[in-house]
């Protein structure tokens, strides 16, 4: 469960966060936790809005604060300016669109990496943190979920409409991402709901699934990243005001990462296979409807098997926390002229979050013993899709 966050004493020396990408959910946050007079300072890296931010700062303009402009302590047009700067940085905060699938943003900021640095990842989808974690095995990971709807209205310019609700958490090698190891504790598979029950690859309705055991690295990494993320989150609430910042432990930082999948793997992609529906139309046509639904339901019943939690441990234990299926699709009802972020990068020719919000989780669960065979099938589906429209566009022949 979430934990209160402490209120600790403000830095003794200061500490240096950088956040990689200066989109909207980047200024934003990294407006909230910048507080020179704390002894927290905060820079970003920029690009196409590199010139803007550093000659005006962000201007924010949020429904939750007013009106305000963050000058924030540096800003650099790269990686490379921001690793020759004379402070070393002590959180890294990557909050840049995670597409493995186009390069290895772990290689990024490897420049920018200390022997005290921390990485937190404010990313979308499952799996992200497993290349950093290979390529800095000793290395601190905070992991993050958000629930905030910004954007960057002009260069420079960030609008925050609703919501700023962010958990925090570490990640060492969390079992969800440790596919080399089998899931072989007793563990019962969900009773059979609107998707039919999920049977892990060649098992019996009644066998089980394990959890993987943390080795005393693992655990050396946990508690360190759960010190650093207690900090991290303290300052977001008793500085930045950010009161539904949340500390999470690592389990339940990665159920919080599937429950979002719920939403965000049925949603998104669906929304351009659809023809480019938004969110509202499609919650109101009954197939598709129902078939969000199943997408949904389908991860639902499959995230604890995944995560290898006990029986009773999953999204069920705590209803407030999790809404259902059907509360969103409900709730979506209202959400008229909302465009999933995916159909948007779509429409503009952009490249896909594709791997972390659906292939991920298709991979990750196969090679835990757990099907998806929906969700497969929207992946292969659109995965084709981008392909065939990369080739048609590399041939000149137009995009789909």
């Amino acid at each position: 469960m979430p934990e209160t966050p402490e209120k600790y004493p403000d830095p003794v020396k200061p500490v240096h966060i950088v956040f990689v990408g200066a989109g909207a959910v980047g200024c934003f946050y990294a407006s909230r936790l910048h507080h020179p007079s704390k002894n927290i300072h905060v820079s970003l890296i920029a690009r196409s809005n590199y010139k803007a931010l550093l000659e005006n700062g962000v201007k924010l303009q949020t429904h939750s604060y007013g009106d305000y402009t963050f000058t924030p302590h540096a800003v650099y047009p790269d990686v490379a300016a921001a690793a020759s700067a004379p402070q070393q940085w002590d959180y890294v905060i990557v909050t840049t669109k995670a597409l493995p699938d186009r390069g290895d943003d772990s290689a990024l900021i490897a420049r920018l990496i200390g022997p005290n640095s921390c990485i937190v990842l404010i990313q979308n989808g499952v799996g992200v943190e497993a290349p950093y974690r290979t390529r800095f095995p000793s290395t601190p990971i905070i992991s993050a979920v958000t629930v905030v709807s910004a954007e960057q209205i002009s260069l420079g310019v960030i609008r925050q409409n609703r919501w700023t609700r962010i958990h925090l958490g570490p990640y060492s090698n969390s079992a969800s991402f440790d596919t080399s190891t089998p899931i072989t504790k007793d563990r019962e598979v969900p009773p059979k709901g609107e998707t039919g029950s999920l049977i892990p690859t060649g098992s019996s309705p009644t066998s089980s699934l394990p959890s993987h055991t943390l080795t005393d690295s693992d655990l050396t990494l946990q508690n360190r990243a759960h010190s650093l993320a207690a900090h991290l989150t303290s300052w977001l609430v008793h500085h930045g005001s950010v009161r539904d910042a949340h500390l999470s432990s690592e389990s339940h930082l990665q159920l919080i990462r599937w429950h979002k999948l719920c939403i965000n793997a049925a949603f998104n992609p669906c929304s351009i296979l659809c023809g480019g529906l938004g969110n509202a139309e499609m919650v109101r046509d009954p197939e598709l409807r129902l078939f969000l639904s199943q997408v949904m339901y389908e991860i639902w019943d499959a995230a604890p098997l995944i995560l290898g939690l006990p029986k009773g441990e999953g999204f069920d234990k705590d209803p407030k926390a999790f809404a259902t299926p059907e509360k969103i699709l409900k709730s979506t009802e209202r959400n008229v002229g909302s465009k999933p972020s995916m159909l948007v990068d779509w429409e503009m020719g952009r490249p896909l979050e594709l791997e972390v919000i659906v292939g991920n989780p298709v991979r990750i669960a196969r090679q835990r013993g757990v099907e998806m065979p929906r969700l497969q099938g929207v992946y292969a589906l659109l995965r084709s899709m981008q392909g065939v429209r990369e080739r048609r566009t590399k041939e000149g022949k137009g995009k789909l």
